[in-house]
């Protein structure tokens, strides 16, 4: 308890590689139901809503713990609303808007670039450096990254064309960096639960009035049904609250530049889960890419480790 309040998180990094290993996987499942629903909940009402939804289901829980910390809360909100900006606000809704002008493709491509957009912020805003063990590792899980989204056929990579979602792809991987980045560099101490409830409120503020614009002005918003409202259950759940709450923790535990790599899983999973969901072939190509790719995990993962004594 009196680690808790103090807000120091234990060092388990253990705990932390599997969550960072969850976390790819729920935002593949994030992806691939976004794709079959963004044409019925407009990108900017299924952002809102999965952020809503999972605060009703946290403030239960988190709350109380809001309430204990509001002080240290009001001293970092400044930092708190900057964090919850670049992540719960800004992420998801530029990738749900990527997706309706740019090809699946294209978003793996370009979501591949998180772990570099985190390593080049990491070393220009807290001085990190990258080892050669480490840019072996990453160099493996970017070969790995375009097998699986070239399905071995070099001509997919060469015949991409831009797109204005390719752009929104951009903006949405370099928010999520300046946040992983930010998260280890503000080091607010708050507890784990209390933290993330704090960012998705902070989260839905700022998307609200957007939100509101878009509802009024452009989109009108969309028809409540067992077909909108599980997808946005999904969304608010596993991707939302639990990913969400692994990735904070996994930065906090690891570091951003580690952390990031975990997100050379997500189009691996997205593969697997397109395949059995969409029926789309699982080919020797995302076979060798998702071995490529564990392969440079476990190299990047690894550096820095001391051997046991």
């Amino acid at each position: 308890m009196a680690a808790e309040n103090a807000g120091i998180v234990p060092r388990t990094p253990g705990l932390a590689y599997i969550g960072l290993v969850l976390t790819p996987l729920f935002w593949a499942g994030n992806a691939v139901i976004a794709r079959g629903t963004v044409d019925s909940i407009p990108p900017l009402s299924m952002s809102f809503w999965r952020w809503v939804i999972a605060l009703c289901i946290l403030l239960p829980f988190g709350l109380p713990g809001v309430w204990r910390h509001r002080q240290v809360i009001r001293q970092h909100l400044g930092s708190m609303l900057a964090l919850a900006t670049f992540s719960v606000a800004a992420f998801n809704s530029l990738l749900y808007y990527a997706a309706l002008t740019t090809t699946a493709t294209n978003i793996a491509l370009i979501n591949s670039t998180i772990p570099i957009f985190v390593a080049l912020l990491a070393w220009l805003l807290l001085g990190d450096r990258t080892r050669p063990l480490q840019a072996l590792g990453i160099g493996l899980a970017i070969l790995g990254i375009v097998t699986v989204v070239a399905q071995g056929d070099l001509s997919v990579l060469l015949n991409l064309q831009a797109q204005p979602g390719d752009l929104i792809m951009v903006a949405a991987v370099a928010s999520w960096g300046l946040f992983s980045v930010l998260l280890r560099r503000q080091a607010v101490p708050l507890p784990p639960l209390t933290f993330l409830t704090t960012q998705i409120l902070l989260g839905s503020g700022v998307l609200f009035p957007f939100y509101l614009a878009d509802l009024l002005f452009f989109s009108g918003g969309f028809s409540w049904s067992g077909d909108t409202a599980l997808p946005l259950l999904y969304f608010a759940i596993f991707p939302g609250i639990l990913a969400y709450g692994f990735w904070n923790y996994g930065v906090q535990q690891i570091g951003p530049a580690k952390a990031a790599i975990f997100m050379y899983l997500v189009p691996v999973f997205a593969s697997v889960l397109a395949s059995v969901f969409l029926d789309e072939a699982l080919g020797a190509a995302h076979l060798i890419g998702g071995a490529l790719i564990l392969s440079g995990l476990l190299l990047a993962t690894r550096v820095g480790r001391r051997p046991p004594v």
